[in-house]
């Protein structure tokens, strides 16, 4: 296992080292989860490009650190942890909250950032007067009866009705989760709004969502591609919120297609005689 302490929180970290020249995917997780969610994307890329992927700070087996958080103090513990690795123009891979704080490292520091994946999120998620309910219920009842709901948010109900061990599984993972983290995390998602920030991306932007989301809904989603010049907008049919679990080879496919065209714009873009990724 792998930790650094940053910002005064020590995050928990996984990172698979790729051919030289390759890019760097970076990770980011939903919340209420922690990187074992990306197991079987990530395995269908190792050896091919490098890869990072890390526990945000109330998740996992990362620090909790003071709460209540912005989406703000998630984005600069990323920024800390790649300034730390040395990491430079990485590709962002965001789900959910994930897709938040990769808006808002581009935001902070878009040096860093070579390419964008935003995958069942949005500008702004919800509503205040939604997450304030979630977090008063959470505040009143704990993890165990939310996690239990939650599963039904997650996974359509074909996964559900199949892989009834792993959900089981990914319900412990979320009921196991620090619960002044996750409030902590709700509280920076009820407060954050990234409408206006999205609406000057100019990095090469891919939006993903499972057909069958009710979170993020396809809808949410497509505006925000909408937002974003030039953005790519793919639907993964079969899939709820989290389709890197459901439909790990679909989601594999799409990102491998969107490198390879990062990769040829890249080329394109570069002078005579300069050798790129």
């Amino acid at each position: 296992m792998q930790f650094a302490t940053v910002n005064d929180v020590t995050l928990h970290y996984q990172e698979i080292g790729g051919p030289t020249g390759t890019p760097t995917l970076v990770f980011i997780n939903s919340l209420g989860s922690d990187f074992r969610i990306w197991r079987d994307v990530i395995v269908r890329f190792v050896g091919e490009v490098s890869i990072m992927t890390y526990d945000k700070r109330g998740h996992g087996l990362s620090n909790i650190g003071d709460t209540p958080y912005t989406i703000e103090d998630h984005a600069e513990d990323l920024i800390a942890l790649l300034d730390h690795l040395g990491k430079k123009d990485v590709v962002l891979v965001g789900l959910s909250v994930g897709g938040l704080i990769a808006q808002a490292v581009y935001k902070m520091r878009p040096d860093l950032v070579e390419a964008l994946v935003l995958c069942d999120t949005a500008a702004k998620i919800g509503t205040a007067e939604m997450w304030q309910e979630r977090i008063d219920s959470i505040e009143e009842k704990g993890m165990v009866e939310l996690a239990e709901a939650t599963m039904l948010r997650w996974f359509t109900s074909a996964y559900r009705q199949k892989n009834r061990d792993d959900v089981a599984g990914y319900r412990n993972m979320l009921a196991r989760q620090p619960q002044d983290g996750y409030l902590g995390t709700c509280m920076a998602i009820r407060d954050a709004d990234y409408t206006a920030d999205a609406k000057v991306i100019t990095a090469p932007t891919m939006c993903i969502v499972g057909l069958n989301d009710v979170v993020t809904t396809p809808e949410h989603v497509y505006e925000l591609s909408m937002h974003i010049d030039g953005s790519r907008y793919e639907e993964i049919s079969g899939a709820g919120h989290l389709p890197c679990i459901e439909k790990p080879q679909d989601f594999a496919v799409l990102l491998k297609d969107f490198l390879k065209e990062l990769k040829e714009e890249t080329s394109d873009s570069a002078p005579d005689g300069v050798s790129v990724h």
